[in-house]
């Protein structure tokens, strides 16, 4: 029996416009295609868990609309569980305006909409799902206190927890910190928490380090074509992942992170998972759109398989 995934997000209909390149502020550029792809970093990270063969379960809320049941028609194409996905009355199911331009860079907009209904009675209607699984996935495009009474919740269960901190909050509080087995920002994400304000490889390892003394086990900060960064008690290692031509960055960090955690479930060493992680997220990152570039389980393995160990 596979140990259960339960990922806690948010759902969205990602409306993805294509653009020669970004606009300056002020600018009116013109965009190339316009499309609707399921979306939301809840979602595209249970759809990851389930497409790469594991045990997922999705938390959270839509609206009762035609995008909200398009959302869950098609969350159920990647085998994940879909039934405790809730359809409100209140809100309109979240949107997300996605722009992309021609080197595979993305700005983001969301609309919450319908994901304000996450909230921490929603989770307290769902604690029979929390206490049967072994991994807790939380993001941050649902409300604050939904996603710390659920680490607070998960932690007291003796759940592993992992916490994708996008958007960024302008801080965690620590006693979250420290109920973090795996945070895992991007450099921006990581810099944003810790406040530091230049880019560089000293301030990421400073930030991770500083995360690791508020009581985080492990930090996995995603370095896009550089890799991933794990720095925890026992050092910092570096994993590089395999270079490829990218035309859409918009779901890579949560096919990681779906990847990932799939990789813990199903006993991999932390090195196994996040290679396993880095492959998912490789081959998404060369597909334009959300859910509908991630890879399914045989897709990574041929991969690996062709890459062998120097993935």
């Amino acid at each position: 029996m596979k140990e259960r995934i339960l990922i806690i997000g948010s759902l969205n209909m990602d409306m993805v416009i294509e653009m020669k390149r970004m606009p300056l502020k002020g600018e009116t550029v013109l965009g190339n295609t316009l499309a609707y792809i399921p979306g939301g970093k809840g979602a595209n990270q249970a759809f990851a868990a389930g497409m790469l063969g594991g045990n997922a379960v999705m938390l959270g809320c839509v609206g009762k609309d035609s995008l909200g049941d398009r959302l869950r028609e098609n969350m159920k194409k990647s085998g994940t569980d879909t039934a405790g996905i809730a359809q409100t009355e209140n809100a309109s199911t979240g949107m997300a305006v996605i722009y992309v331009d021609d080197g595979g860079d993305n700005s983001i907009v969301v609309l919450s909409g319908a994901n304000g209904a996450c909230d921490v009675q929603y989770l307290k209607n769902n604690d029979e799902l929390i206490r049967e699984s072994s991994y807790i996935v939380f993001q941050m495009e649902i409300p604050a206190e939904a996603v710390y009474y659920g680490i607070r919740r998960a932690k007291e269960l003796g759940k592993t927890v992992i916490l994708n901190p996008a958007p960024a909050p302008d801080y965690l509080p620590d006693d979250i910190l420290s109920k973090i087995d795996y945070l895992t920002p991007n450099e921006t994400e990581l810099l944003k928490l810790t406040g530091k304000a230049e880019f560089s490889e000293e301030n990421i390892r400073e930030g991770a380090q500083e995360l690791l003394q508020k009581g985080v086990q492990n930090v996995l900060v995603t370095l896009g074509d550089k890799g991933v960064m794990l720095v925890n008690r026992a050092g910092i290692n570096l994993y590089p992942t395999r270079k490829v031509n990218a035309v859409d960055t918009t779901a890579a960090g949560d096919c990681f992170n779906g990847a990932f955690v799939v990789g813990l479930a199903e006993g991999m060493s932390q090195k196994e998972a996040i290679r396993f992680a880095n492959t998912a997220s490789s081959i998404a990152v060369t597909r334009k759109g959300a859910q509908s570039s991630i890879p399914d389980r045989r897709e990574v393995e041929l991969v690996m398989e062709q890459m062998g160990k120097n993935l």
